[in-house]
Parts: structure tokens; C-alpha cells; sequence
């Protein structure tokens, strides 16, 4: 895989779009300094997702965008793309199988940025996994840039472990074990929620189990009963039938009867038939007649017309030949005028000949001349072209010189500021300070172990706070549960009572109930319901009201007696809701109980005992219209004795009714029981969060403070190494001094010799300029020649132009004219037949006049004959109606006789009607509960009576009540429960498999990563002990693991340049750092190359013989390893296969110019 192509547009000083080819494995990029090199190595890194700014040397991400110049204006957005060569298959995945790839990042002023990959919008994630293995990265090792050799070299171990991991491919591993890791959190997280859940489930299931077999039961018992009622409403069918059977008799008698009336109707619309045909013939006769009449009237009035039309065509044709003649007249005019036209231009084009030849010469004579013109300035132009050569060739070597002396000045200035550099920090060397440097960072070590310790005892102070919410919340939403599911039971068994209830005070769907919805009373309240009844009297009551309780409270029962005809065949009883309330009579059962006023009256004629013994002894004693009773419901009266235990649907009322005002009271309380818990709930989870937080908070502290006390060890252990060095660093500052002063001395020969070379090119240019002046003045005068020549040319054309224009425009003139001359007497011709037309027409129009008078005549006796033909047929029509009407009445009589045979066929077919609708009824009532008519009737006998039926749904219903009451949700409940149980089972057992799955994944991971790492480690320690004494000519190097766990342990740099013993990497100079540095960065790509390696002035600390090395090992490294470097230095440019310079001779805006080393060798060697 290699990086074939760079584009750049609006990226920093790259405004203009900008392309790099990388056609070799060595491109060297140069440039003065500020010219916009490291901008590409920015570049690079930005469109492969860098996110931080300051790595890219701005404060913002925006920064990158080209922010204006002194002549240019901002630009709006900023893009790189990177073309990469994929023919190897490096890229895996899915785009393996494409053998060029393009990664490209474009960022708006919003600062919004979009990836692209192979043309197609992506995320930056989709760039990091692009690369993700492969050593390219953002921030990996394939990036060395300014500043970055020292950040290597003195990187703590575990930031050094991220290069080793890179080129060990186990990144992509450390992402993956992220993920798993936070789906194992989430898994376990799930896996305790679904247990709970589980847990609270099963509880659940062992009540409802219990309430859906007494469902199942009273279910069971409910379908006996349907299937009883349906035999008995199959019984009610099977007699409606018969009575069918007789109705159908009397409607056939009533059907022959209306058949023979219907026959005479007949008749008499056969005579009304007849007669309507003559009257049809004679209303024919008339039409007849009178449309006669319309004709004669028609033609008579036509002839009429075409008189007054002959006399009016006289006038006309006298008007014709008046203007005939007036028009002959000036035609003749016209044509005489355009005669003497035509003669005029023809003498006029005679004359315009020989001058249009003699324009045509001078306008041939004037080109001629602007030829000469034109070819003398042709002439001129190679001597300008070659006159410009030599000036630009005599400014480019001025150039070259300035930018020489440029760069030696700098180099220059750059030793001179190395010196001062050196200088002061001979001066500066105090390793008393240093001494007190490091006893300072070991009080402020022996602070933070301190600083530790006491957030250790708060973490674990809130640690225990934290599990104390916990433990409250766990027992809070125990007792939540608890109450919920008390709630939904007391629910269940309140819906249960209600519909018991309104079954047994006649709530439910009914003849009954469609009455007193009419009425505007099916929401009225019941007299059972606004009982109020002293416990243990509630038997006694139901036995006194019995078949009242289900009474429809009303403001005035007798208002509404009149509507009590409606109600058909069912009971209904109305009471008064209010009433004056009398002072109930002592001993009576009105004493018992709260109610309207009618009820109390008549509870109060009702004595009470405590026993039937009691009962028995006061009965005799009471007038007749009191009675006695117990509170089991024994009631003795004068004559009569009556006890109530059969169960009945009003059985219970009263006892239900109270049941159901305390269920709705207790469903208030743990409605309110069950809010207050959640509020608690809500603000022990609330107190949850932050204690988890606090908790959280102070371990974050805890890992700070452990990090801060590391890095201040780390400095103290730095601080103690720098004071062993300082005097061996002295030594070396001495050393390095006299090699400045030597370096500068033969910087001032170069420079000489740079300016004297710089004098003679700026003498050729003088010389040149003179040339210049010259060819320029020549220049003018033949432009201004060729100018005169092209105007007279110009305006020689023009007149020959304007000349031929105008014998054009008259030959057409005259051709318009002649053409108009044979149309005028074409014209003249064609009146002059006019004429003689029109007077033939005059002298032939009186003609017809005489013949038209006698055929008007004509017509009008014909018109007195047809009118007394009309009169008689208008009488025959007449006489066809007076018979019609007669036929007509006689109809109508045998029609009121055939509607009165109707009507009371009518009347038996609704009786048939009505009965057919009460079996349909029934039918429909047994369809609806599942059944089958026909079936039933076969199985019943003949011989079945009702009273059999009715009382075995009495026992029916004594069974259910004895059930009662019943949740009928719990069997759906227990269902969706059980279903709900085994889904959470299959769940639990799921996510018991992905987290055993995961954490095996986990220590797949984990081991692989061990592995890997530890065979990279191995082999790049291997590499950079074989590579640090080829780079350094001696010495050498090795690399150490600061733990024992492969999965976390930091890497250390161990080197030793030949000749020193240092105990820290941080005491070598800026060149041994830099050679260590590349020493690593080559062991990595040795083992694991990266498609390429960008090197930012990696060589500027380095000298000649160190330059060497290095251009050496990276020209053998670049037979697998493409490297596209900054450099200023020659030896380093000598070794690169291509150059790209970077110039800005705008300033502010970089540009490109590429050269290929091995290309332009062989150009000059062929010249």
C-alpha cells in the first residue's frame, strides 16, 4: 500500500488547489523556513481524523482554513483528500477489493467537518478503523514531526506502550475490548433487572393460580348455565313455530281475495288502455292538421322573404357598379406614376457601376498593406521571446544567489544563537539549585502521599453511605411491590363485585334497560345501592324488598306513571329518592337502616326479633298491615309466614354493597399508600445518584492525587539524574563551542563567494534591460503602423460596402416596382369584366318580381282550407277525454277496495312478522352464546316442559353464587403472567450465555493481546538493539518493561551512546535523542511496516556524519517503506529520489514545484 497523491485546497497557505504525486519511495520536501512544508505533514494528519487543534498548531479547528493574505480575501471551507495504491490488499474489509482508495476531510467556517471515503459521506470513525492495524494513524509512530523526537524519547512508559501496540495491530484488539467490556456492564446490569423482575413474577403466579382454578370453575359453571337457557329459548322457539304455521293459513285466504280484485282492476285498465289509444290517434290527427297549418304559414312567409331579398339585390348591384368604376379610375392613376418610377432607377444603376469598380480596387490596395504591417511585427516577436529567456534565466541565478545568502545568514544566525544559547547555559549551570529543586518536589511528594490517604478513608466513608441508600431503596421498593399488588387484588375483586352487582340490580342489557334509557334513566341510581343497612340486618331487608332492591330511584315516581304502558311486558319499579324523613316507629326494621323516605315507610310497618321464637310470640299481637322479623329473614305476618333461602340474584345485595364502599375505600388508601412510597422511591433514587456521585467524585480525586504522587516521583528521581550530569555536560558545552566557531568561519567564505556571483547576475540584468527598452520602442512603432494600415483597410471596405448597398437596395427597388406595374394591370383587367357583369345583372333583375307575387296568393287559400280542417279534429279530442275520465273513476273505486284487502293483509303479515322476529330473537340469543339452534331442537323432546329448564338454572345459580366472588382476570393475568415467566427465563438464560460469552471473549482478547504485544516487544527491542550502533557508529540500546502484566505495563528506553554511561534518556543532547528516537521508529517499521513514514526536519539536530547514517538506513529502508521527509539539509536532499519545493513568492500563499532527481541527472547528462 502506498500514498500516491496529496490534494490540498484552502488548507492553511495552500489556497490555490494544490495536487502531489508520490510516484517513488523518497520525496524530499524543502523550502525556505515559513514557507508552508509542515503544512502538508499537518495535512496529512488532519484528513486521518486529528481532533485536537493543537496538534495541528492552531487553537482552533477552523485554524486550518486559509484566513486571508494582504492580497487575498478568506476562503470558506478547507479539504485535503489522500489517494492511497491498494493493489497489495493491505485494507482489509470491505474495501479490500478496491485497488485505489481516497480518504478525504472538508471543514466549513461553522466548523463542521465531513469524511469521505472513495467519494462516499462516512464518519471519522469509519477513518480510524480504516487504519486501524496498519500503523497509520493520526498520532501514530508513521508521524514524526517537530518536536516530537523529544516526546518519543521522553514519553512516560505507558504513552511509549501506544507506539509498541500500533505496531503490534493490537489496537484494534483495545477497541474491541472496550466494547466488550462496557456490553459485560450492561449485560450484568440487564441480568439483575431481568432476576428482579423474575423474582417478583413468580410471587405473582402463585396467587393468581389460585383465583384462576376458582375461575375455571365458576367459568364452567357459566357455560352450563348458557347452554340451559339457550335449550329454554329453544323450547320458546319451537312453540313460536307453530303458531307460525296457523298465520300463515289467514294470510293465504287474505292474498285469493286480493287476487280476485285484482283481476277486475285489470280489466278496467284494459278498457282505460283502449281508450287512451284513441285518444293517442285523434291528439295524432290534430298534430297532423296543425303542423299543416305551420307549413302553409311557412312558405308564405318565405315568399314574402325572397320579394323584399330581389329588390334589396338590385340596390346593391347599382352600389357595386357606382365603385367599380371609381376604383377603375385610380388604378389607371397608379400605374402611369410607377411607369415614370421604373425609368428613373434604371438610369440610376447605369450610373453606379463604374464607381462600385473603383471602390473595390482601393479597398484591395488597403488590405495589401495591412499584411505588410502584421508580418513586420512577426518578425519582431522571436527576438522579444529570446530577449525574455535570457532575462528570466539572468533573474532566476539572481535569485538562486539571494536565496543562498539567505540561507547561510540564517545559518548564521543560527549558530550565533546557538553559541548565546551555549553561553548561557554554561552561565546558568547552578546544581546548587538543582539540589534545592529536588528537596522541594520531595516535600511536595511526601504532601500528596498524605493528600492520598485521607481521601482514601472519604472514599470509603462514602462508599458505606452510598450502600446504606441502597439498602433503604432495595426495602422501599419492597414494600412498594407489596402495596401495588395489594392494589391490583383489591381492584380485581371491586371489578368482580360491581358486575355482580349490576347483574342483580338489573344494570345489564335488557328490554327493561332499553325502556328506561328512553326515558333518560339507565344511569339512575337503584335502591339497593343507596341502602345503608346495620350489619346482621342485611338478610332481613333483602327478604322485606325482595324484587325491589333493583328499583330505579326517581325525583317523582308519580310523574312518571303515565310512561309505565311502555315498558311492555317487564317489572320496573320506581322510588322516590328524597322525601320528608318521619322518626322511625320504635322496634320496626326502619330502625336498621338509612334510605329514602318511601322505603323507611314501608320498613317501618316491619317489627324485629331477635329469634323466630321472639318472632312467633309478638306476630299475633300486631295489627294487619304489621308484620314481624328476625335478622336471619324469618318473617311472620297476620295469615302469612315467609322465609327467603333459595339463592336469588338479589341474595347478597346489601352485604356486597357495603364491601364494595369499603374495597373503594381501600383503594384510596393504597392509591395514596403506593404514591407516597414513590415519592420516597423517586427521592432515595434521587439521593442514589448523588451519593454514587459524590462516591465517584472522590475516587476521581483519589486517581488524580495517585497520578500527581507518581509524576512528582518521576520528576524527583529526573531532578536527582540532572545534577549527576551537569558537569559532564559542561564539558561537552565547551567541545561544542569551538566547532561553532569553526562552522561560522566557513559559513563567511560561502557567503562571499554567494554575493559575487550575485554582482554579475545582477550586471546581466542591466545589460538586458537596456535590450528591453529598445525592442519595446520598436514595438510601438510597428503596432502603430499596423494600426494606421488596419484603419485605412477599414474604412476602404466600408465605402465599398456602402456603395454596394445602395445599387442593391435599388435593383430591389426597382424589381418591387415592376412587380407592383403587372399586378396594378392585372387589377385594371379584372374591374373592366366587373363592369360588364354588373350591367348584364341590372338590365336581367326585374324578371322574377311577378312570379313570386302569384305564388304568395296561392299559399294563402291553401291556409283557409287547413284552418277548418283543424277546428273539426280539436272536437274529435275532446270527445276521447270525456271517455277516458269515465273508465278512470271506475278504476279508482276497485283501488280503495284492493288498499283496504291490503291493509288487513298488512296487519297479519306484521303479527307473522312479529312472531318470526321473537324466533329470530331467540335464535340470535342462542347464536351468541355459541350455539346451534337446530341442534338443540333435536336433542329436546317433544314432551319438554319450560318449568323443567327454569329450575335447574336455580340451581345453576345457587352453584355460582356459592363461587362468588370470582377474579375473572386472573385467568388472562395467570396466562400473560406464565408467558411472561418463560420469556424472562429465556431471557435470563440469554443473557447468562452472552456474559459467559463476553467474558470469554474478554480473555481471548486479553491473551491474544499478551501474546501479540509480547512477541512485538521482543522483536522491536531486537531491531533497536541492532539499529542503535549502526546510527550511532557504537553504543547501544535496549528497550525494558516497567510490569509485570503484558496488558498494562509501561515501555522504558534504555541507551548508551559510545563512551557515556547515563542513567536517564533525558541527559543525552538534541542529535542523540533524535538518532535514539529513530532507531525505535525504524525497529517498528522493520517489523510491522506502515505504508509510509512522514519525517518533519527529524535531521535538524543531526550532524554530517550522523546525516549520513541516517540518509543511509532510510535509502535501505525505502525499498519497503515509502518515506516523504522535510529536510534543510543537502546531504539528506542528495538521497532523495524526488524534491517538491515549497516557495511563497506571494506572500502568504505556499506553492509547489516537483522535481525528479533521477529524471533531470539523465537531461543533463544528454546535454
Amino acid at each position: 500500500m502506498r500514498l500516491t497523491t496529496i490534494k490540498l485546497a484552502g488548507f492553511k497557505s495552500f489556497v490555490d488547489p494544490t495536487t502531489l504525486h508520490l510516484p517513488t519511495n523518497m520525496t524530499g520536501i524543502v523550502g525556505p523556513n515559513g514557507c508552508g512544508k509542515s503544512n502538508i505533514i499537518d495535512a496529512i494528519r488532519w484528513v486521518m481524523g486529528e481532533s485536537a487543534a493543537s496538534r495541528l498548531r492552531g487553537d482552533s479547528l477552523t485554524d486550518v482554513i486559509f484566513s486571508g493574505s494582504s492580497a487575498r480575501k478568506p476562503v470558506g471551507q478547507a479539504s485535503v483528500e489522500l489517494i492511497f495504491d491498494n493493489a497489495d490488499g493491505t485494507i482489509q474489509g470491505e474495501y479490500a477489493n478496491y485497488a485505489e482508495i481516497s480518504v478525504k476531510r472538508i471543514v466549513s467556517r461553522d466548523g463542521q467537518s465531513s469524511y469521505f471515503l472513495n467519494g462516499g459521506r462516512c464518519r471519522r470513525r469509519d477513518i480510524t478503523d480504516l487504519f486501524l492495524g496498519t500503523g497509520l494513524g493520526p498520532r501514530s509512530y508513521s508521524i514524526i514531526e517537530q518536536g516530537m523526537i523529544s516526546q518519543i524519547i521522553e514519553a512516560h512508559p505507558e504513552e511509549l506502550r501506544t507506539h509498541l501496540e500500533e505496531a503490534a495491530g493490537i489496537s484494534k484488539y483495545k477497541e474491541r475490548r472496550k466494547e466488550t467490556e462496557s456490553r459485560i456492564k450492561s449485560t450484568r446490569e440487564n441480568l439483575d433487572r431481568v432476576r428482579d423482575v423474575r423474582d417478583e413474577v413468580e410471587k405473582q403466579l402463585e396467587h393468581l393460580n389460585r383465583q384462576a382454578r376458582a375461575a375455571e370453575r365458576w367459568k364452567a359453571l357459566k357455560e352450563e348455565q348458557t347452554r340451559r337457557e339457550a335449550e329454554l329459548r329453544a323450547l320458546s322457539y319451537r312453540s313460536i313455530a307453530r303458531a307460525l304455521d296457523e298465520q300463515g293459513g289467514a294470510l293465504r285466504q287474505a292474498e285469493i281475495e286480493i287476487e280476485k280484485h285484482l283481476a277486475e282492476q285489470r280489466q278496467i285498465e284494459a278498457q282505460i288502455e283502449s281508450g287512451r289509444e284513441r285518444h293517442q290517434a285523434a291528439s295524432e290527427h290534430l298534430n297532423a292538421v296543425q303542423a299543416e297549418v305551420y307549413k302553409v304559414g311557412a312558405e308564405i312567409a318565405r315568399v314574402e322573404q325572397q320579394i323584399r331579398h330581389t329588390r334589396e339585390l338590385a340596390e346593391r348591384l347599382e352600389r357595386s357598379r357606382e365603385e367599380t368604376e371609381r376604383a377603375w379610375a385610380e388604378l389607371g392613376e397608379h400605374i402611369a406614376g410607377d411607369r415614370a418610377q421604373v425609368e428613373m432607377l434604371r438610369q440610376a444603376l447605369a450610373e453606379g457601376e463604374p464607381r462600385a469598380e473603383a471602390l473595390q480596387e482601393l479597398a484591395a490596395q488597403a488590405a495589401e498593406a495591412l499584411r505588410t504591417a502584421e508580418a513586420k511585427l512577426a518578425d519582431w516577436q522571436p527576438r522579444w521571446d529570446a530577449h525574455t529567456r535570457a532575462a528570466s534565466e539572468a533573474a532566476q541565478a539572481a535569485e538562486v544567489e539571494r536565496t543562498r545568502l539567505d540561507y547561510l545568514d540564517r545559518q548564521s544566525l543560527d549558530l550565533a544563537k546557538r553559541r548565546e544559547a551555549l553561553e548561557a547555559e554554561r552561565k546558568a549551570a547552578d546544581v546548587g539549585a538543582l539540589d534545592a529543586a529536588a528537596e522541594s518536589l520531595g516535600a511536595e511528594h511526601e504532601a500528596q502521599r498524605e493528600r492520598v490517604d485521607t481521601l482514601g478513608g472519604l472514599l470509603d466513608e462514602r462508599k458505606a453511605a452510598h450502600e446504606r441508600v441502597l439498602d433503604e431503596e432495595r426495602q422501599v421498593q419492597a414494600v412498594l411491590n407489596e402495596t401495588r399488588q395489594q392494589l391490583q387484588a383489591a381492584r380485581g375483586r371491586l371489578a368482580s363485585l360491581e358486575a355482580l352487582q349490576h347483574a342483580a340490580l338489573g344494570q345489564e342489557q335488557g328490554a327493561a334497560s332499553a325502556w328506561l334509557a328512553q326515558l333518560g334513566l339507565d344511569k339512575a341510581r337503584r335502591l339497593g345501592e343507596a341502602l345503608d343497612v346495620d350489619a346482621g340486618w342485611e338478610r332481613a331487608v333483602e327478604t322485606c324488598l325482595s324484587g325491589l332492591l333493583e328499583a330505579v330511584l326517581v325525583d317523582d315516581p308519580h310523574a312518571l306513571s303515565g310512561e309505565l304502558q311502555g315498558a311492555g311486558e317487564v317489572d320496573v319499579a320506581l322510588f322516590a329518592a328524597a322525601g320528608a324523613v318521619a322518626q322511625p316507629v320504635p322496634g320496626s326494621l326502619a330502625e336498621h337502616v338509612r334510605g329514602p323516605a318511601a322505603v323507611l315507610a314501608l320498613l317501618g310497618q316491619v317489627r324485629t326479633a331477635e329469634s323466630l321464637q321472639q318472632a312467633r310470640a309478638i306476630a299475633p299481637t300486631l295489627p294487619a298491615p304489621q308484620s314481624v322479623i328476625t335478622c336471619d329473614g324469618e318473617w311472620l305476618g297476620p295469615g302469612y309466614a315467609r322465609v327467603l333461602r333459595a339463592a336469588g340474584k338479589q341474595v347478597g345485595v346489601l352485604a356486597r354493597e357495603r364491601e364494595i364502599h369499603a374495597l373503594a375505600a381501600q383503594i384510596g388508601a393504597l392509591d395514596a399508600r403506593a404514591a407516597e412510597l414513590g415519592e420516597r422511591l423517586e427521592a432515595l433514587r434521587t439521593e442514589k445518584f448523588e451519593s454514587e456521585r459524590a462516591r465517584d467524585d472522590t475516587q476521581r480525586e483519589l486517581y488524580q492525587a495517585h497520578r500527581r504522587m507518581s509524576e512528582l516521583a518521576g520528576q524527583l528521581q529526573g531532578h536527582r539524574g540532572k545534577v549527576e550530569t551537569a558537569r559532564a555536560r559542561m564539558e561537552k558545552v565547551g567541545a561544542e563551542l569551538a566547532e561553532l566557531a569553526a562552522r561560522s568561519a566557513e559559513l563567511e567564505g560561502q557567503a562571499r563567494e554567494a554575493r559575487a556571483r550575485l554582482e554579475a547576475a545582477v550586471a546581466r540584468m542591466g545589460e538586458l534591460e537596456e535590450q528591453r527598452r529598445a525592442l519595446e520602442a520598436e514595438r510601438r512603432q510597428l503596432l502603430e503602423a499596423r494600426e494606421e494600415a488596419r484603419m485605412n483597410a477599414r474604412e476602404a471596405d466600408d465605402q465599398a460596402h456602402q456603395h454596394a448597398l445602395a445599387m442593391e437596395s435599388k435593383r430591389t427597388a426597382l424589381a418591387s416596382l415592376e412587380q407592383a406595374l403587372a399586378r396594378m394591370q392585372a387589377q385594371q383587367a379584372q374591374l373592366e369584366a366587373r363592369r360588364v357583369e354588373i350591367a348584364e345583372q341590372l338590365a336581367s333583375g326585374h324578371d322574377p318580381m311577378a312570379g313570386l307575387e302569384a305564388e304568395r296568393q296561392t299559399y294563402l287559400d291553401q291556409r283557409l282550407l287547413v284552418d277548418r280542417q283543424l277546428v273539426e279534429a280539436r272536437k274529435a279530442l275532446e270527445d276521447c277525454d270525456a271517455e277516458f275520465r269515465r273508465y278512470e273513476q271506475e278504476r279508482q273505486r276497485v283501488e280503495h277496495r284492493l288498499n283496504e284487502l291490503r291493509e288487513s293483509l298488512s296487519e297479519k303479515r306484521l303479527a307473522e312478522q312479529e312472531s318470526r322476529l321473537r324466533a329470530q330473537q331467540l335464535a340470535e340469543a342462542i347464536a351468541a352464546a355459541g350455539l346451534e339452534l337446530q341442534p338443540l331442537l333435536d336433542e329436546l323432546d317433544e314432551a319438554a316442559e319450560p318449568a323443567q329448564w327454569q329450575q335447574a338454572l336455580a340451581d345453576l345459580e345457587q352453584k355460582i353464587r356459592r363461587l362468588e366472588p370470582v377474579n375473572l382476570a386472573a385467568i388472562q393475568e395467570y396466562e400473560e403472567q406464565s408467558q411472561r415467566k418463560t420469556y424472562l427465563d429465556a431471557q435470563l438464560a440469554d443473557l447468562t450465555s452472552a456474559l459467559e460469552t463476553l467474558e470469554n471473549a474478554i480473555k481471548k482478547i486479553d491473551r491474544e493481546t499478551r501474546q501479540r504485544f509480547k512477541e512485538t516487544f521482543d522483536r522491536v527491542n531486537a531491531g533497536m538493539q541492532e539499529l542503535f550502533p549502526r546510527l550511532f557508529g557504537g553504543g547501544h540500546a535496549y528497550l525494558e518493561l516497567t510490569g509485570e502484566d503484558l496488558l498494562d505495563t509501561g515501555v522504558a528506553i534504555m541507551a548508551r551512546p559510545p563512551g557515556k554511561r547515563v542513567s536517564n534518556i533525558s541527559l543525552l543532547s538534541g542529535g542523540e535523542k533524535a538518532l535514539t528516537a529513530v532507531a525505535l521508529v525504524f525497529a517498528i517499521f522493520r517489523l510491522n511496516p506502515a505504508p509510509f513514514c512522514l519525517l518533519d526536519e527529524v535531521d535538524a539536530p543531526l550532524d554530517e556524519a550522523n546525516v549520513g547514517r541516517f540518509s543511509s538506513m532510510v535509502n535501505e529502508m525505502s525499498e519497503r517503506v515509502q518515506f516523504i521527509f522535510v529536510t534543510h539539509n543537502k546531504a539528506t536532499m542528495e538521497a532523495a529520489h524526488q524534491l517538491c519545493g515549497v516557495t511563497m513568492r506571494e506572500p502568504g500563499v505556499s506553492r509547489l514545484v516537483q522535481v525528479d532527481l533521477a529524471e533531470a541527472a539523465k537531461l543533463a547528462g544528454a546535454a
